[in-house]
């Protein structure tokens, strides 16, 4: 389905997601209690059981300038993971943002916002699956992983999509600019506007709440028109990755580049500190200590 289709498709969501911004009550799309009544009888069942089929292996994730396989997750609850995830060099995770940019960018708000409701109505599909893989690596108890993890951070998505189109849709596609010049012929200009992203967008995750912190740097930096590089907490991967990964099967079942979604891992800083002093990337999101928080602000002016 087209990606304007897809925005016809969920109109519908976000619409409903623009009347709550402007009410500011309570709100949501995304049932927050894990009821088999809601979400089925075996969604639980069948979302641990695909997390525990990763358990030892080679997370199926492909990217540009892939180095080595890393495993940096301890869980707190003593389950060996063991899902070995690819390490990528930072030039090249950034090169493949820059190259996917211009196709993305020139999809419109309009086809941006089909496309990332989509993925979004994926992830709340896999909130079983995320909310163990979130429940695993930050050792929080099941509903608290199931709530925070799934439903309310998938809330905290559609607000940053539903902000970004209110925003979009208030610059017009078009407009004619005329000026009465006395005696003479008005001045006449057909302006036609586009809006165009900042440039990459880097998303450091925490290990406490590695979705809900996470989602609306990634939702709105990407609505907006940004290639996004997510680089995940070393202690809480999973629960980006699956998140990336719905992300680039939508991308390439539109047709465009997968790379404009792309995972960071690395338990060394080097990897972070090298993406978020790039000159390319020109917006970060973090969240997490104040001594880090204070190391960007010194090191990334350009962000």
């Amino acid at each position: 389905m087209p990606a304007h289709a897809l925005y016809e498709r969920h109109r519908p969501l976000l619409d409903d997601a623009l009347q709550a911004l402007s009410r500011r009550g309570h709100w949501s799309p995304f049932p927050e209690a894990p009821s088999p009544k809601v979400y089925g009888e075996t969604a639980q069942a069948q979302g641990h059981a695909a997390v525990q089929a990763l358990f030892g292996k080679d997370y199926p994730l492909r990217q540009p300038g892939e180095r080595a396989r890393v495993a940096t997750e301890q869980s707190p609850y003593g389950v060996a993971l063991d899902i070995r995830y690819p390490e990528c060099d930072a030039q090249a995770l950034v090169d493949a943002a820059q190259a996917a940019e211009p196709a993305w960018q020139a999809l419109g708000p309009q086809g941006r916002t089909g496309v990332l409701v989509e993925a979004l109505t994926r992830i709340h599909q896999r909130s079983f699956e995320i909310a163990h893989a979130v429940m695993l690596t930050t050792g929080q108890g099941a509903m608290m992983a199931f709530q925070a993890g799934g439903p309310h951070a998938q809330d905290r998505a559609l607000e940053a999509i539903a902000v970004a189109w209110k925003a979009m849709a208030d610059v017009p596609a078009e407009a004619v600019w005329e000026k009465p010049q006395g005696k003479h012929a008005p001045a006449v200009l057909h302006k036609r506007f586009e809006i165009v992203g900042r440039g990459v967008a880097l998303v450091i995750g925490c290990a406490t709440f590695p979705t809900w912190n996470t989602y609306p740097g990634l939702f709105a930096a990407l609505a907006t028109g940004n290639p996004v590089i997510v680089k995940p907490h070393p202690n809480a991967v999973l629960p980006a990755a699956l998140t990336v990964s719905v992300l680039r099967d939508v991308l390439t079942e539109q047709g465009l580049d997968p790379n404009l979604v792309t995972l960071a891992v690395s338990d060394k800083p080097v990897l972070t500190q090298a993406l978020a002093t790039h000159a390319a990337v020109a917006s970060i999101d973090f969240t997490g200590g104040n001594a880090f928080g204070q190391w960007l602000q010194s090191n990334a002016p350009q962000a």
